[in-house]
């Protein structure tokens, strides 16, 4: 699952910042409505997050890992359902209530259904129930894309032109906020070593809360509050000049004619192709980790304690981001990047040999944050560039239709990547049994029947990370001169001719032929 901050879904890049002299006075309702929508659409993205590390501790095979990675799609392919989701509504309920409402029924519903069963199917003695698991994610995801794509509407008319800007910001705070209550904060409260230490007087086996009791919490009150919503809070109708309506095969021939463009297709090969070279480190390293004996609650801990500071950097680089060819920025990161998979790789092979007795040394720690800062902040400068040569490049005239497509174009990229490393890794993992040669362990039958444990020969973590590191190095030779000629372009070449232009330049080249 791909965290808020890396995703262009949350703060379009080409969202008008707020302008000066704006008052939130009568606003300010609807900037703390806003903030709290995002926020419960952070819990679902947050959960997605959580139950991987849950699924590692339970011994889950990589493959299982790739199948589950499937539930963060929804938001890397909303672009498909978003025109239907703009376009068809009730004018009596309300054009964004109509999608919102639903959406978050459903959620609620979801939850409460999964909460039913969800234990069960985590602590089957036979294993994981992988599907079931992935495919009620999946729709809670789909549900939590939809609610997404009616909230970014929504805001648009419910704050007053002035204070449009501060859309992008209840977004960033709001979906950080949920992914922090059910990432970080669930994983603390349902670890009994965090609750032993810091909550209880005497020790208990468990956490505080299960997850379980955490769907089911978070589902009454996505039912709650969209009642409450749908009961206190009116839709205003916008100017047909402030939001026009534009008809559902039109937004697609906008899509289409946007892909027909040179320059953006050549740029779309750059954006499905980028992050391949990390897709190993990004995809399982962090789950090799808790594999090793990492608590998870721990792990949480790091993550979160680094938030600040991506929040910083992307403050600090947003402003020396913003001039005429911020990929060049990007290609320069790119190579740092790149060392830090060798760099994390070698943490992971040192991990086995730091923890001992089961005891993890407090310089651990500190390693694990120090790296884990060092690929924050590359990946975040990343981003922060990619995001500006979004808003530089793309059409005004197409309002959010351009950037869309982009943000889906970069989250697709960061996603099926991700999804071939964890399907992979154990097919390029080999593995021998000491008491019986003619045992491969290929199987999980024939891992079990290795009465003395299969020992590892070749992991295919490290062959990954090596294939995508000699990637990263070709890919960087074919893209820094592609990047380049992109960076060149006339603005004209990344804009879609109108009807109008192109009726006219029919008629002048009909004049041109003559009768």
């Amino acid at each position: 699952m791909i965290p808020p901050e890396q995703q262009g879904l949350e703060g379009e890049p080409g969202q008008p910042a707020p302008k000066k002299g704006s008052s939130l006075k009568g606003d300010r309702v609807n900037v703390c409505l806003l903030m709290f929508l995002y926020t419960l659409q952070g819990i679902p993205m947050g959960l997605g997050s959580s139950v991987p590390m849950i699924l590692q501790s339970k011994g889950v095979s990589y493959n299982d890992q790739a199948i589950f990675s499937l539930v963060g799609w929804p938001f890397s392919i909303k672009l498909l359902w978003a025109p239907i989701v703009d376009s068809v509504y009730s004018e009596k309920f309300g054009r964004r209530k109509s999608w919102l409402v639903p959406a978050q029924y459903l959620i609620g519903i979801c939850m409460l259904t999964l909460s039913s069963w969800v234990d069960f199917w985590i602590e089957d003695p036979e294993g994981p129930r992988i599907v079931l698991l992935t495919g009620f994610f999946f729709v809670l995801l789909f549900l939590a894309a939809t609610q997404d794509v009616a909230v970014d509407g929504w805001a648009l008319s419910m704050l007053k032109r002035e204070n449009v800007g501060y859309a992008s910001t209840c977004n960033s705070v709001g979906q950080t906020a949920g992914f922090f209550m059910s990432f970080f904060v669930f994983m603390a409260l349902e670890s009994a070593d965090f609750c032993n230490t810091y909550l209880r007087t005497e020790p208990l086996p468990y956490g505080v809360v299960t997850l379980s009791s955490f769907l089911e919490f978070f589902g009454w009150i996505f039912l709650v509050t969209t009642t409450l919503v749908m009961l206190l809070k009116r839709e205003r109708l916008p100017p047909p000049d402030e939001e026009p309506c534009v008809g559902i095969l039109d937004t697609y021939k906008q899509l289409l004619r946007v892909m027909r463009l040179p320059a953006l297709r050549k740029f779309s090969l750059v954006l499905l192709t980028m992050s391949i070279s990390f897709s190993a480190c990004d995809a399982i390293t962090w789950l090799k980790l808790v594999g090793s004996g990492v608590p998870r609650d721990k792990y949480a801990l790091v993550t979160v304690g680094l938030i600040p500071i991506k929040m910083f950097m992307l403050f600090i680089f947003s402003k020396r981001l913003t001039g005429e060819k911020p990929m060049n920025v990007f290609m320069k990161i790119y190579p740092f990047r790149l060392g830090l998979n060798l760099v994390v790789a070698a943490f992971i092979w040192a991990t086995p040999y730091m923890i001992t007795k089961n005891e993890i040394p407090l310089y651990f720690y500190g390693l694990m944050m120090l790296i884990y800062g060092f690929v924050s902040i590359s990946m975040y400068t990343m981003f922060v560039a990619k995001m500006a040569f979004f808003a530089r490049s793309s059409d005004p005239a197409l309002g959010g239709t351009y950037m869309t497509l982009m943000n889906t174009l970069n989250n697709i990229g960061s996603s099926w990547p991700n999804s071939l490393s964890l399907l992979l890794v154990e097919p390029l993992t080999f593995k021998r049994c000491p008491t019986n040669d003619s045992n491969t362990c290929s199987t999980p039958e024939l891992t079990k029947d290795c009465a003395g444990g299969c020992l590892t020969q070749l992991d295919g973590y490290y062959v990954l990370i090596a294939a995508c590191t000699v990637f990263g190095i070709l890919w960087l030779m074919w893209a820094i001169p592609v990047t380049r000629e992109l960076q060149r372009k006339d603005s004209q070449e990344w804009k879609v001719k109108s009807q109008r232009q192109r009726k006219l330049e029919k008629e002048k080249s009909q004049i041109l032929k003559g009768p």
